[in-house]
């Protein structure tokens, strides 16, 4: 990995001042930012990299989103969004539990390795999955050199479960945390308390609280979730949750939207981590999360796609933009945003001393080509970045010191290959 040193670049920080640097270098030792701006004299690179008119930020986190349904993107919408998961959310989908899917652990390989290049072309450092046959993803996070928190979504025991029982998903739990020199961390993904019985989420929180894992699934995205809820267990999901024990375990819960006084006070005394998906939530026709708020209480908070289906892509550049409109009208609502796609990301997926260029913090990193008549010229780095830039701007990609993305080209996986092999499950996916 040896010592890198980038010159010349602007440097948008992140770090705790909101530091932008301009013309500045950053040196990078064993993975790890070893200075920011000024580089001690005794530094000795092994790599020198000479870089103008680029700009040089942490990268991105995508921290809610679900791998196979980037081959649905273009046959989706907000009542079909994934046809590799068949089951609509019905009025009585709390009784029927049953899943099926013509997904396979083939074509979630190769969906995952699709969902890859997108998110390392758009900058994306890390992601959280949730999802099937997350042994396949996890194969596809060591070879592309990615961060990843991995939960395999599961509904119950009640006939039909796409990749095993509890049993199964605690095996790939243990099997694969850690991974990859800690680039992977695993979650139990029971899919929400609308899909998921009391009882079944009651014993899948037993087993991850034996294993010590964290839970990551969805909670009352929309008003009918919280209604049918209060029909059948005179609860709101949140109080479900919390009744069945889930909500004693760190929790990270994507697409929060519907939630009364007393919830917000239950999700706040449990420390639960929230993951807003502005874009897909628009999209879906649902009430985007109300990010202010969760802010303004502190809890920690996060942004993602969702699934492509509906997001469209797994760009994060659009879906920061996003949730600065949603977030409030100041004027730093923008710098925000961002700040919930880099170091917002990283904290609530676990993974420290992420997301910030700053010593002793992972060269995890981004660069943009600002040589361009969208972009130029550059007078204020952070400002183009928050308004101006696309996910194809990005050149270059770096994850711990090892580059994803070299001057525009993927270097960890074959991206001429993964668009063949999915080209062809894409059509089958338009089938159905």
């Amino acid at each position: 990995m040896g010592n890198i040193l980038i010159c010349g670049a602007d440097v948008i920080t992140l770090d705790v001042d909101g530091a932008v640097l301009r013309g500045a270098d950053v040196a990078i030792c064993d993975g790890l930012i070893a200075a920011v701006g000024a580089v001690p004299d005794d530094f000795q690179p092994d790599e020198i990299i000479e870089v103008h008119h680029h700009i040089l930020m942490p990268g991105l986190y995508n921290a809610h989103m679900h791998s196979g349904t980037v081959l649905s993107r273009a046959v989706g919408g907000p009542d079909v969004s994934d046809p590799w998961f068949d089951l609509r959310v019905t009025k009585d989908a709390q009784v029927n539990h049953a899943i099926r899917s013509p997904m396979t652990p083939e074509a979630a390989y190769w969906a995952a390795s699709l969902a890859a290049a997108e998110m390392i072309r758009g900058g994306v450092v890390g992601f959280m999955d949730q999802y099937f046959y997350m042994d396949q993803v996890a194969r596809v996070v060591l070879e592309s050199g990615l961060r990843a928190n991995l939960a395999w979504c599961t509904f119950g025991d009640e006939g039909g479960e796409i990749g095993g029982d509890v049993a199964a998903i605690a095996a790939f739990t243990e099997s694969w945390r850690g991974a990859g020199k800690g680039r992977i961390q695993t979650s139990f993904g029971p899919h929400s308390p609308y899909m998921c019985s009391p009882q079944f989420l009651a014993r899948t929180a037993a087993v991850a609280a034996r294993l010590g894992v964290d839970i990551h699934l969805r909670l009352a995205e929309s008003r009918e979730q919280v209604e049918l809820s209060l029909l059948a267990y005179d609860m709101t999901p949140v109080q479900v949750l919390d009744q069945n024990g889930v909500l004693d375990l760190p929790v990270v819960a994507a697409n929060v939207a519907y939630l009364s006084d007393f919830d917000l006070d239950i999700l706040l005394a449990r420390g639960v981590r929230i993951v807003a998906c502005p874009k897909a939530q628009a999209a879906a026709g649902l009430a985007v999360s109300p990010m202010s708020l969760f802010h303004a209480a502190g809890i920690d908070l996060a942004l993602g796609t969702d699934g492509a289906g509906l997001a469209g892509s797994l760009d994060m550049f659009e879906v920061f933009r996003s949730a600065a409109s949603h977030l409030s009208e100041d004027e730093q609502a923008a710098g925000l945003a961002l700040g919930l796609a880099t170091w917002g990301g990283a904290r609530v997926l676990g993974f420290a001393n992420c997301g910030r260029l700053a010593p002793e913090h992972a060269a995890d990193l981004l660069m943009i080509d600002c040589h361009r008549p969208h972009l130029w010229p550059v007078r204020d780095p952070l400002g183009t970045v928050l308004h101006s830039v696309r996910a194809g701007d990005v050149t270059d990609v770096m994850v711990a010191g090892q580059w994803l993305m070299r001057k525009g080209k993927l270097v960890t996986i074959d991206e001429e290959h993964i668009l063949a092999e999915t080209g062809r499950r894409g059509e089958i996916a338009a089938g159905w």
